[in-house]
């Protein structure tokens, strides 16, 4: 058949045909021909033109690994385990493998086949030259990181679907990569700063929390062994199941919001000047962040293996050393309730006075009143730290009788740094505001003849708008109840 000159191969396996220079007769033959098979002649000249491309390929899980000779490399890596493929070559290359696999071996070349995403542009076309879409990956490499490009391909490789690349995910996942580069420089300035010794990883390979003389561990450091434990078993259950995008976003969660945004906050509260051997809160800090870059490690493996090194340098790569695992004994339920309790607590607290045009950066007061003993206890327990993180200057937290509550056990009041009564009134005109809005938006969407006419996106849009208005009416129905 024709063949389009990009595919004229310069290597591959030769067509075996022979043609002889003085009697023009064609010979095919298995073996290499020295002479003309009709003439004698020996000026033979063999068809400079290679095989399909596909027929070589199909070779691929035996002639690697010295087929025909029956190598040790044979013997031990034939079958293999896995094949990872694209879709879109199914019947051209791994039918074929499967096929020359049983002709030539006796036996299928591999069980399991991945079959992972297409890459195509933000828009979700092929790739092409011709259309000028084409995304060079070593132009993006240099421009992200080789780290950033790897994690936007691994977090969007949702099975059944493509990959749509665009440079504002690397954008973003570079942004990533910073926030962990700046989390381990602020780890390393404050060890440095408190004047304590280097840390050393425990030789046995425990990574387990140490507790302080007195036999006590932070709620922050039972929290995030917790999570940690959690976050190792389920991204070795997604990595089992080749969910690479659940990994992927289970670890970038975990990382950013947990670790980064919690945990580092509340240990930045903890650090004090020492001499000699690291205190426990630093030593858990360490270990941590220790597990944290390995369960990273195989998505971005460059920066995780330079921040391992400086952690405490050693003398393999962090590629060797074990995957965090799930471990049952260091789940803490509780740590993990009173967590979510005192971070719901500081991020109503700021949301607030964010909304009601509070300056974050100006300390101001709040009451916290408890509907629940446990409640009014933890709080109490954590006032300092209520304070510190919500930028209050004083939290008086108080009890509060309630015969029953059907939403948080709990409410903060945070006297507002403006007019309150205007406020009020400001609140209360948004208020009327969106319920009007609502009561339309009800009309059309109850109206049989309206969702009968109106097109799918129109009907769409008043859906989506009518769960934001509601949203937003709900919110500012809040903000009058604290209020008061």
């Amino acid at each position: 058949h024709d063949w389009c000159i990009s595919r004229q191969l310069w290597w591959g396996h030769r067509v075996p045909a022979w043609y002889c220079q003085r009697c023009d007769e064609i010979s095919v033959s298995r073996e290499d021909l020295s002479q003309c098979p009709k003439c004698g002649a020996q000026n033979l000249r063999q068809d400079a033109d290679v095989l399909d491309t596909w027929f070589s390929s199909a070779l691929w899980p035996f002639s690697t690994l010295g087929w025909p000779k029956r190598t040790r490399d044979l013997q031990v890596f034939y079958p293999t385990s896995l094949m990872i493929t694209g879709f879109d070559i199914l019947f051209f290359w791994v039918a074929r493998m499967m096929m020359m696999g049983l002709e030539f071996m006796g036996d299928v070349p591999f069980r399991l086949v991945y079959i992972h995403q297409l890459v195509r542009d933000a828009e979700k076309q092929k790739m092409s030259k011709t259309r000028g879409n084409v995304i060079d990956p070593l132009v993006v490499t240099e421009q992200y990181g080789t780290d950033a490009v790897r994690f936007t391909l691994a977090i969007m490789a949702s099975p059944g679907t493509d990959i749509a690349l665009s440079t504002d995910r690397m954008e973003g996942y570079r942004a990533f990569a910073n926030k962990i580069w700046n989390a381990a420089r602020f780890i390393s300035m404050s060890l440095e700063k408190s004047g304590a010794e280097p840390w050393k990883p425990p030789k046995d390979g425990d990574y387990h929390p140490i507790t302080d003389p007195d036999g006590q561990l932070s709620l922050e450091d039972r929290w995030i062994f917790s999570r940690l434990s959690r976050i190792a078993g389920e991204m070795t259950a997604a990595w089992e199941a080749f969910r690479y995008h659940e990994a992927a976003h289970l670890i970038y969660h975990f990382f950013w919001h947990e670790f980064c945004d919690w945990y580092l906050e509340l240990k930045k509260l903890t650090f004090a000047p020492v001499s000699g051997p690291l205190p426990p809160a630093s030593e858990n800090l360490c270990r941590a962040f220790d597990i944290a870059l390995r369960l990273l490690h195989p998505m971005m493996p460059f920066i995780t293996e330079e921040l391992w090194q400086r952690l405490s340098p050693r003398q393999t790569s962090v590629a060797l050393s074990p995957f965090p695992a799930h471990d049952p004994s260091l789940i803490k339920e509780d740590a993990e309730e009173e967590m979510k309790l005192l971070q719901d607590i500081i991020v109503n607290i700021r949301n607030m006075r964010a909304e009601l045009g509070d300056e974050a950066r100006q300390k101001t007061t709040a009451i916290f009143f408890a509907y629940h003993p446990g409640v009014r206890d933890l709080a109490e327990k954590h006032r300092r730290t209520i304070e510190r993180l919500a930028n209050l200057s004083d939290l008086t937290v108080q009890f509060e009788t309630v015969d029953s509550f059907a939403g948080a056990p709990w409410r903060v009041v945070v006297p507002a740094m403006i007019d309150v009564q205007m406020q009020r009134g400001l609140l209360q005109r948004q208020e009327k505001k969106l319920s009007d809005e609502m009561a339309v938006l009800r009309a059309q969407l109850e109206n049989q003849q309206f969702l009968s006419k109106a097109s799918l996106r129109i009907v769409a849009e008043r859906r989506k708008r009518m769960e934001e208005v509601v949203a937003e009416y709900e919110q500012v129905v809040e903000w009058l109840h604290q209020l008061g």
